[in-house]
This record gives structure tokens, sequence and C-alpha cells, in this order.
């Protein structure tokens, strides 16, 4: 993919089988030009960015089976080719108002910690190639939930692009909670 190509609105993998052990750390995350490639999504007038290489696929909002009993920020699970994924609502997670799905809504599909989870996003953007050079650290917000999935901040063509992993959003706890059997 070339850089600020836009993606495509399809159901099928768009990046390839990725390795169940591919866990790259921060150094690893650039390509041989120094660049960091991310798929870039939007929660309300915010743009955030995650490493495409944690990224499964892309889906169009489907409908979502509730599940009694979840947490709160649990839409509920979704058939994925005959695989059950979970899926959250980012917005709901990051501390944002819920809003109902549109046409321009996705659900970003990854692995965490060997479970696969879908998470609810208003639109996907684009994948962007980000100088590794202007990415800054995270910020400090006085709030060790936020930092632990806050990568950086990088301001692209006049746009500050927030860089998340999304895997590091729900916490151990988390992951246990939402290990109901369907």
């Amino acid at each position: 993919m070339n850089s600020n190509e836009t993606i495509p609105d399809t159901q099928s993998n768009l990046f390839g089988r990725i390795p169940e052990d591919n866990h790259l750390d921060a150094s690893e995350q650039q390509n041989d030009d120094g660049l960091r490639r991310c798929v870039t999504f939007r929660l309300d007038d915010e743009v955030y960015g995650v490493d495409v290489m944690h990224v499964k696929e892309v889906l169009r909002y489907t409908e979502i089976a509730p599940v009694p009993g979840s947490p709160n920020y649990v839409l509920g699970i979704i058939n994925l080719r005959g695989n059950v994924v979970t899926v959250i609502d980012t917005r709901t997670r990051f501390g944002l108002v819920a809003e109902d799905p549109d046409e321009m809504t996705r659900i970003v599909v990854m692995e965490a910690n060997d479970q696969v989870i879908g998470f609810m996003v208003d639109s996907i953007s684009e994948v962007r190639d980000i100088p590794i050079s202007i990415i800054e650290g995270a910020p400090h917000l006085g709030n060790e939930e936020t930092s632990a999935y806050i990568e950086g901040v990088a301001s692209v063509n006049d746009e500050l692009v927030i860089l998340v992993d999304l895997t590091r959003i729900l916490t151990e706890t988390d992951l246990n909670e939402m290990a109901f059997s369907p």
C-alpha cells in the first residue's frame, strides 16, 4: 500500500494473514524508510492511528448480538466466518458518549492476548506512513489507564494523530470478564 492510501470497503482480510506470534515491539514497528504505517480512524472529532501490523481486517458495521451480563463497553458478538468475535464500543471505552452506528461505522478486528476482538469506530480514514521522527511521546494525562494505550502523537498535514495500541485498552481483568462462552 502506498502512503495515504484509502482503505477499501470490504469484508475480506485487507492485510493478509498475520502470524499468530507477530507481536512487534516499538523498534520493529517501522519499515525500512523510518516510517510507521498506521490505519487511521475517527472517534468524535479526533483522529487515532493503530499499527497496521496489529490489524487483521476492517469490517463494515454488521448486526451485533448482545450478550447479557457483559461489561458496558462490550456491544456483543458477531460471527466472522464461523468464528465468534467480541465487539468493543471504542467510544465508551475512551470515555466518549456512545452514538448509534451509521454507514461510516467500521469494526477494526485485532488479536489481543489470544482473543480476536473487534473495536467499533466512527469511521476509517486511511493508511498513513508516519515518519518515526515526528512521533512525540505519549502526553502525561495523569491517568495511568489512558497512558497504558496511548503510544504517542504526531502532527501530520496539520492534523493531530493520536497513536494507540487498541489491544492495551483492555486489562487482563477486562479480558477475563469477556471470556464468556457463547
